[in-house]
């Protein structure tokens, strides 16, 4: 069911990509992602520490037999991180699978992850750096539309525009995401030309992730006009869930505060304060427009089967009407 150019490169179950999160894609919740026969994407970022960073990617393979993916994030905030050394490691661990996202990939961290022989994804927000990442080598890229929760870029383009945009002008497989959090949305990304999807915030509501409940059972009552677009003015926008310190940000945003007097509302420490003991205003926490299409808290296994489940379901009633409203999940 549903195998594509992505399933084929990969060599996963279903084209489903687990959006790589902050502090929270960590060893045990990638290799839930990747039992349930989606790409599973360990966060590099989060360890600081080499010997830990090689210690989860071990714990990934103890977890399961399935492929999995490790993230370089190549954001400026992040340039203190020895991505080669990352890299090194990955490769000593039998890594098969690199994702590279945020800014341009520097070229000698493209030579490298070349010269290693890793297959690599690179996720962007616009086409015309997706022509630039087929250019210099990536084997297949992921392209996220304005409602995607996390990084939107400056461009604003929505999914039904990005992803069709970049199926045109790249001969490599394309990912598609922004709002993808069940069947329907998944059979849309498909639909557009899409080679597979990326889920972020549909997988965060999981039970398998390690965000506290209260987190999860706050971000069920949201609805799609729940989330905003924090950072733009410092040149990092990213779409949140608009709790009392997203708002903040956005009202020292309007009269025209910096990134100093920003920072405390969307440093990683006040994420992991909210992550970890449950409270919800700590600070600010990256989310989808689609957490409005969001009402339960699944194991990642259901998640993904329900959501390809109702992806057929959804593309055979527009050959066959007769099929629709009989539910595919």
């Amino acid at each position: 069911m549903f195998e594509t150019r992505l399933t084929e490169l990969l060599g996963i179950r279903y084209p489903i990509l687990g959006g790589t999160m902050m502090d929270l894609s960590t060893a045990p919740f990638v290799a839930a992602i990747c039992n349930a026969g989606a790409l599973g994407i360990l966060a590099s970022a989060i360890y600081k520490d080499y010997d830990h960073f090689r210690d989860d990617i071990r714990a990934v393979k103890a977890s399961t037999d399935q492929p999995f993916a490790v993230n370089i994030n190549l954001f400026p905030v992040m340039d203190k991180l020895d991505n080669f050394q990352y890299l090194q490691i990955m490769a000593q661990e039998g890594v098969k699978v690199v994702e590279t996202s945020g800014f341009a990939p520097p070229p000698d961290i493209i030579a490298r992850i070349k010269e290693l022989g890793f297959t690599w994804l690179h996720k962007c927000v616009g086409v015309r750096y997706a022509l630039k990442a087929q250019e210099m080598g990536a084997d297949a890229v992921t392209v996220v539309g304005y409602e995607n929760g996390g990084a939107t870029g400056k461009l604003n383009i929505g999914t039904l525009v990005l992803v069709p945009s970049t199926v045109d002008m790249l001969d490599v497989p394309v990912v598609g995401g922004g709002g993808v959090v069940d069947g329907r949305t998944m059979a849309a990304v498909l639909a557009l030309g899409a080679d597979g999807v990326i889920v972020g915030t549909r997988l965060m509501m999981s039970t398998e992730c390690p965000i506290h409940l209260k987190l999860k059972e706050a971000l069920l009552e949201a609805s799609e006009l729940d989330t905003d677009i924090i950072m733009r003015s410092v040149g990092f926008a990213h779409r949140v869930w608009m709790n009392k310190p997203s708002r903040t940000v956005a009202e020292i945003e309007a009269r025209g505060g910096g990134i100093q007097e920003i920072y405390p509302y969307v440093a990683g420490e006040a994420a992991r304060r909210m992550f970890h003991t449950g409270d919800i205003q700590a600070g600010s926490v990256s989310c989808s427009q689609g957490i409005g299409l969001i009402h339960d808290i699944s194991p990642v296994a259901e998640i993904v089967e329900s959501m390809v489940h109702e992806a057929a379901y959804t593309l055979a009633a527009l050959v066959d009407p007769g099929r629709r409203g009989q539910g595919g999940a």
